[in-house]
């Protein structure tokens, strides 16, 4: 039986400020969802919210970018707005871009995560979500997952691994992608995606010789929405979402996991304009809160089971990552005694998609030849 997992997030008001997000725009998200459920539009449903957003998990069989599935979260979205609004938190509604449905939520605001796929004999999927950085904060993960075998040894010891992995990367300036195929293409595959505010992985897939998946079928996914390039200006991170496919002639859970030991550097952070360690959390501390972060990365894993979502475990709320989250603090110590400089704000090119260029409209007429 084919399965589509959909995982769709938004920013719709944070409380306080972009820390959190309030108990009743869940209760909202949970009441419509569960509606839909009894309806028999959603198979199964989880609502979690990560920093500021709200997260929306939900199993069907209509596909990918299907209207109907959309539709619901674009209304649970607005009406959870409505909520925001009337408890006055901070930038309601902010990742809702557009007035108008127009027949699915890409290009609207919120971002999305979808995979469509014959559900295994044992299926086992983690949805990731962070909060205060970019899409292109997963291509190293995504990248160690799937391609480095000090990360996954079953890239060596696994047969079935052992043809390697398809990685389709986007080109989020000239809206064009690339498939490249590891690891014969593993040099090109890092000479795009070392690029990570440019180039980013968007989806994964076993080889055309791996005997149990077939090679059309996403193995991942990540979400890759731009809120700059939908608004014209700055309104906020993108702060993206991924699910990835588990075991059984993929990475073990395990190898799914580690490469978020080591918290490497994102962009984002304070006011989307700093660099700052992803650091790994269990959803009770998946609140923004030093310098409105550090940027967090939540995982909770399910099994399928004819759809239905078997979980979550909340796989980073374990002492195993307590040594990442102590290095994350002393790397953002580190990062945050540099103050307005760089490398901890972001070079200016990256700056460009923030407020400074209206700093710099300001003082165009102040400039003199040399």
């Amino acid at each position: 039986m084919k399965i589509t997992l959909s995982l769709i997030k938004a920013d719709v008001g944070g409380y306080p400020g972009h820390s959190s997000v309030h108990p009743s725009l869940k209760e909202k998200a949970e009441e419509m969802l569960g509606k839909a459920k009894k309806e028999g539009i959603l198979i199964d449903y989880r609502v979690a919210g990560v920093g500021d957003d709200l997260q929306l998990i939900m199993t069907h069989k209509k596909g990918v970018d299907n209207e109907e599935i959309h539709k619901l979260a674009w209304d649970t979205f607005k009406a959870a707005t409505e909520i925001a609004k009337s408890l006055k938190l901070y930038g309601a509604g902010q990742d809702l871009l557009k007035d108008a449905f127009s027949g699915n939520v890409r290009g609207l605001g919120p971002g999305i995560a979808e995979l469509e796929f014959e559900e295994r004999k044992g299926e086992p999927v983690i949805a990731f979500m962070m909060d205060k950085t970019e899409p292109g904060a997963f291509n190293l993960p995504i990248y160690k997952i799937f391609g480095d075998p000090f990360n996954t040894p079953g890239l060596i010891i696994d047969p079935t691994m052992h043809d390697g992995f398809v990685f389709e990367v986007w080109d989020i300036m000239e809206h064009k992608r690339v498939f490249l195929k590891t690891p014969e293409e593993l040099y090109d595959l890092l000479a795009l995606i070392g690029a990570k505010s440019r180039y980013v992985i968007k989806r994964v897939y076993p080889s055309e010789k791996h005997p149990k998946i077939p090679h059309e079928e996403a193995v991942a996914v990540i979400s890759t929405e731009k809120l700059y390039q939908i608004a014209g200006e700055y309104v906020g991170k993108d702060d993206p979402v991924a699910l990835v496919r588990a075991q059984s002639g993929l990475p073990a859970l395990g190898e799914v996991l580690e490469p978020f030991a080591f918290p490497h550097l994102v962009s984002g952070w304070m006011r989307g304009s700093h660099n700052g360690p992803i650091m790994p959390v269990g959803l009770k501390d998946a609140k923004m809160t030093r310098f409105d972060g550090p940027p967090r990365v939540v995982a909770l894993g399910f099994q399928l089971s004819d759809g239905k979502l078997v979980g979550p475990v909340d796989l980073f709320d374990d002492p195993a990552f307590d040594g990442a989250r102590r290095q994350a603090v002393e790397i953002a110590d580190y990062m945050r005694r540099h103050g307005p400089f760089e490398p901890h704000r972001l070079p200016l090119e990256e700056m460009e998609y923030t407020t400074l260029p209206k700093i710099m409209e300001k003082l165009k007429g102040r400039f003199e030849k040399i």
